[in-house]
């Protein structure tokens, strides 16, 4: 039953303690974040976008999922929040000169730094590997390192020349509470465009069914008289309907346009033949 021939167990052997928690190799986690689509969990490749919480997709995976949003998926949570192609935006990168891609390591026997990115800040030249905090602008969708926009403060883009302001900025990959202000932002963003959209809506009825007032001298003084306001729209409509009745009338003789002035009526002479 075991422990035959002398042997003596030792403590750790005999009592089980708490298993020890497996710790995440930061490395790994860096290069899934941003060298991996967040959706299909390929490798990234051009066109890439970036959805209004900074996550990273393949704009093909994107679209794929847009089509056909019954599929089984395994990140399907991660893109709960993108309801069309308007909700991501396509990002202009700067490649990373000393970036040599997969072909130096394509037989697997060379040392990979797992820390060298595929793209760099085009201010500072900062890689974007995960070491340091980057951010898009909205507008143009260029990307830069967050300390280029602090060290060089300015309100038009470093790399397109395109205006944008402090709220156009959206971090890519942040963390749980930067990633939660993303959230609150774009709920607010699109509550309020939801609402100006009813608002515009129901001016466009009200100006539709209002009527015109117009004034017209009376026995007593004046009046106003009411008149529905008339689209360019109808007003073409009937005018056509008009010119369509008058051609038919016309076809009669008892109709206006078909009867003869006197000028235009010849006088009728009648000629009878002698014969001798």
């Amino acid at each position: 039953m075991g422990c035959d021939g002398g042997t003596i167990p030792k403590r750790h052997e005999l009592v089980k303690g708490p298993k020890k928690v497996e710790k995440v190799d930061k490395n790994a986690e860096l290069a899934a974040k941003w060298k991996y689509c967040a959706l299909s969990q390929e490798k990234l490749r051009r066109p890439i976008v970036a959805c209004e919480l900074g996550r990273l997709y393949n704009k093909d995976a994107v679209i794929e999922y847009l089509l056909d949003k019954s599929a089984e998926r395994p990140n399907t949570e991660v893109v709960g929040h993108i309801r069309s192609i308007k909700d991501v935006k396509e990002l202009n990168l700067t490649d990373n000169p000393a970036w040599e891609g997969e072909r130096r390591n394509a037989k697997g026997d060379c040392y990979e730094d797992m820390h060298r990115a595929m793209f760099i800040c085009p201010v500072v030249g900062l890689e974007m590997n995960g070491k340091h905090k980057f951010c898009y602008l909205q507008t143009c969708g260029c990307v830069f390192s967050v300390r280029a926009l602090r060290e060089v403060k300015t309100e038009i883009c470093h790399k397109c020349g395109d205006p944008f302001r402090d709220e156009d900025t959206v971090v890519l990959n942040g963390s749980k509470e930067e990633q939660e202000k993303l959230q609150k932002a774009m709920e607010e963003k699109r509550a309020q465009a939801k609402t100006g959209k009813k608002s515009k809506k129901n001016k466009v009825v009200e100006t539709a069914s209002k009527p015109l007032e117009l004034e017209a001298p009376g026995p007593s003084g004046s009046s106003k008289i009411e008149k529905p306001i008339v689209t360019a729209g109808s007003k073409r409509s009937i005018q056509d309907m008009e010119e369509k009745s008058e051609a038919y009338k016309s076809i009669f003789t008892s109709h206006s346009s078909a009867k003869r002035t006197k000028s235009q009526m010849s006088n009728w002479v009648t000629h009878t033949p002698y014969h001798f």
